[in-house]
């Protein structure tokens, strides 16, 4: 490591962070440094690997410490017994690079992981200090992402959430007995622990915050984790029950999924073949569902397959749930309440409010709805407009040939 120079070190340590998908840089509050106090901003736009849920896209320098790790779990590239190149940053040199890296405006924000070494504690203190220097020598108002270690000492966990906007502990896998199986040095109960222990602390903060306006900040874009999605035998339904109790239990701002992908030299437990991507993209619609579609968990699982458990692939979860529960379409776009209209597959959470916004003044039509829609197609028979009400479609058993997206040929150069 020591012969190893810093664009070198970048190179290992940024593609071994590629593996963490939670580093969206949405939530915090706003900071920029046009008051000539301090450097950097968490606004505006930037060159990316992160985007907010505005659309905005940020850029965020997103490495790891070091990729050595004490740990071996099975999944991890970085794991113990893994034959890769090692690297190691210094605080210092994270430091560095992150203000050389904002200075030439190729970031706005930095994302830190890191393997462990020598242990918890020690590799806790290290990433701490990274933002410590950054906000209190620097002056750095940036957007940071911390990733801290459960078994850590659990002041070190509340300095990160002191410096840093957001934190984030890994839950790893779906469930206790995969993570026993892949992860044996892990424990679920400290993980969950020190998510519990982060919860109270934003908590605490928002309270003190009501009451003195100098109180000190902790993580205010809250907390996030991430599980890997494939790896075990965990199905879609123990998925989306696991994220709607970590939502619940812990008041997190995300769930990230991560398509497990095989690895050199994986271990013989782990299975040959990565899991399709859609069913990452599957289980996102199906969190979103939840987060802004007013979906209860039992609703989006009922949508999985009854006998795998898996969410079907060729359609989304929304329209996957419609076509199960026909009984509850069509819905009259210019009676139903919010709620109702919210489960017409093909109307997003815009599209609605723009519908109750406008029928306060007039009766809508099936061109008006679709005006907010990319297709009328998907739309049709699952609402009743002003000139339109579905009585063939809505009795046919065959309907979902009728909605679901054509197959489209892809272009190598298109």
């Amino acid at each position: 490591m020591a012969q190893l120079d810093t664009r070198e070190k970048l190179a290992i340590l940024a593609d071994a962070a590629k593996y963490d998908a939670s580093c969206a840089s949405s939530g915090t509050s706003k900071r920029n440094s046009r008051d000539g106090k301090g450097i950097g901003s968490t606004e505006g736009m930037g060159i990316c690997h992160a985007y907010a849920p505005d659309g905005r896209c940020i850029s965020l320098l997103k490495i790891l410490l070091t990729n050595s790790c004490i740990f071996d779990c099975h999944y991890c590239i970085n794991r113990k017994s893994s034959n890769v190149r090692r690297a190691r940053f210094t605080a210092q040199e994270v430091v560095n690079l992150t203000l050389a890296f904002y200075r030439r405006n190729y970031i706005e924000g930095l994302f830190l992981s890191s393997g462990i070494i020598k242990s918890s504690n020690y590799t806790m203190e290290q990433i701490v200090e990274v933002a410590r220097s950054l906000r209190e020598d620097h002056g750095f108002r940036g957007y940071i992402h911390l990733k801290t270690i459960p078994d850590a000492d659990p002041e070190l966990v509340r300095l990160a959430g002191v410096h840093a906007d957001r934190v984030s502990i890994n839950v790893e896998l779906p469930t206790v007995g995969g993570l026993r199986r892949l992860a044996p040095e892990k424990d679920a109960t400290r993980i969950e622990g020190a998510m519990a222990d982060v919860k109270t602390a934003i908590e605490d903060r928002t309270d003190a915050a009501k009451k003195y306006k100098s109180a000190p900040g902790f993580a205010p874009a809250g907390q996030s984790t991430q599980m890997i999605v494939g790896a075990d035998a965990a199905t879609d339904r123990d998925i989306v029950g696991r994220a709607a109790t970590l939502y619940d239990r812990f008041s997190l701002r995300r769930v990230y999924y991560s398509a497990f992908s095989p690895i050199p030299d994986a271990s013989a437990v782990l299975p040959l073949q990565r899991p399709p991507l859609m069913r990452e993209h599957r289980l996102y619609q199906s969190d979103w569902l939840m987060r802004f579609y007013d979906y209860r968990p039992n609703e989006v699982a009922a949508a999985a397959d009854e006998a795998t458990g898996m969410l079907p692939l060729d359609i989304d979860p929304k329209l996957a749930w419609a076509l199960k529960f026909r009984q509850h379409f069509p819905v009259d776009v210019n009676r139903a309440p919010r709620e109702m209209l919210l489960r017409v597959p093909g109307l997003g959470v815009k599209a609605v409010d723009r519908i109750i916004a406008t029928r306060k003044w007039r009766k809508l039509r099936l061109e008006d709805v679709g005006r907010l829609t990319v297709s009328i197609t998907k739309l049709r028979p699952f609402l009743i407009a002003e000139d339109w009400r579905p009585v063939a479609l809505a009795e046919r058993a065959d309907l979902k040939p009728l909605v679901k997206p054509k197959d489209k040929q892809l272009e190598l150069f298109g």
